[in-house]
């Protein structure tokens, strides 16, 4: 069965069915590289250039809607980053990065969508800019290889040509240039389509937090131990997944301190005096070299960075073990819990959801139950 994020595809239809596509009429952009007018116009106007492409067009069913979908949804937080700078200029920083956030909850909480498309089509959301600006990046290489790690490349060159046929503009050529130029290296480095290769997890760790690494180095390796860093919303079943896969390990929950020394999950002027008393448990196991579970939401990736630095410092490798299930089993699940956390602060949490990246740590699992 081919998932849709809409089987209705006309605009109008589509701006009476969801109110974040209408809003996209009230959102200005720039005449400079929009001449076409606001972000609805815009958005049509690629949903019509995406469906006219021949690479389009010999996709898969399934890709062809993964695309769409991305197309339909690339500019989606233009409405909440849009602003006029110091000499009139109309700019929307950021969008990108929060229209990924805004199309996981959509495709979570309001179209159900399997795990592995709703993650493609956010990633395309977040990374539909790349083409154009890649190679003007230091280490654009690294970038692409990272990025590559979770996103077929052919779809992203495909969405990005797509967006620049899909407006008015001065410099389109240019930008389409960039993109041909964007598949170019793609092929250079062996990831049009596909993961860059690489000898071992190790490696490719390695090289991703090595600046002057190679992709084709593989460090020595010495004997390893590993840290387990869950990563889930409260009520995902993080308890659940240790009692069934990590017998007899130690584990440092920061639930379990906040519990010792009676600390509610809504004190947050206590929060970083607990992460300072997991964190040295964490050491005293660091220093020991010993297998351990860190217990704690790290819904956020700079959350996530922070604590993978310490376990790395120590020699730990690290896995990332990522939990989800439906939204409405999600809510059940943590209303039946002993400690439930408040729906206000499940929403907040919901919010602010980065799902975890092949590119954070030397592994990651997803525990998803569709």
């Amino acid at each position: 069965m081919i998932w849709r994020l809409s089987e209705e595809k006309s605009w109008p239809r589509l701006r009476q069915m969801f109110s974040w596509v209408d809003e996209m009429h009230q959102v200005p952009q720039d005449p400079q590289h929009h001449a076409e007018g606001d972000v609805g116009i815009h958005t049509d106007m690629v949903l019509n250039a995406l469906t006219a492409l021949p690479g389009w067009q010999q996709l898969p069913a399934q890709q062809q809607e993964i695309v769409w979908a991305a197309a339909l949804l690339h500019d989606v937080e233009k409405r909440s980053t849009t602003r006029q700078d110091e000499n009139g200029r109309i700019q929307s920083p950021g969008h990108a990065r929060k229209g990924e956030l805004t199309a996981r909850q959509i495709l979570w909480r309001d179209i159900p969508t399997p795990f592995a498309i709703r993650e493609q089509v956010a990633a395309l959301v977040r990374l539909h800019g790349l083409p154009l600006w890649l190679l003007e990046r230091p280490s654009p290489e690294r970038l692409l290889l990272a990025a590559a790690l979770r996103i077929d490349t052919r779809l992203l060159a495909l969405l990005a040509r797509a967006d620049m046929e899909g407006r008015v503009c001065a410099d389109r050529q240019e930008m389409l240039d960039r993109i041909a130029l964007f598949e170019l290296f793609c092929q250079e480095q062996q990831c049009w389509g596909q993961a860059r290769p690489f000898a071992s997890q190790a490696a490719r760790w390695h090289y991703l937090t090595h600046p002057d690494s190679s992709p084709d180095f593989t460090p020595w390796e010495s004997d390893p131990f590993e840290v387990t860093l869950l990563s889930a919303l409260p009520g995902m079943g993080k308890d659940r997944y240790i009692s069934e896969h990590c017998h007899g390990m130690p584990v440092v929950s920061l639930d379990d301190i906040r519990r010792r020394h009676g600390v509610s999950p809504e004190d947050r002027a206590a929060t970083g005096r607990i992460v300072q008393m997991a964190k040295e448990e964490a050491r005293a196991l660091l220093r020991q070299k010993t297998d351990f579970v860190w217990n704690a939401t790290n819904v956020t990736r700079q959350l996530r960075t922070q604590l993978i630095s310490l376990f790395t410092a120590y020699g730990a490798r690290v896995k990332i073990v990522y939990l989800e299930v439906p939204w409405r089993q999600w809510q059940q699940q943590n209303a039946s819990r002993h400690y439930a956390v408040p729906e206000a602060v499940m929403l907040r949490m919901a919010a602010k959801l980065d799902v975890p990246q092949p590119d954070e740590a030397h592994s990651v699992e997803y525990r998803i139950e569709e």
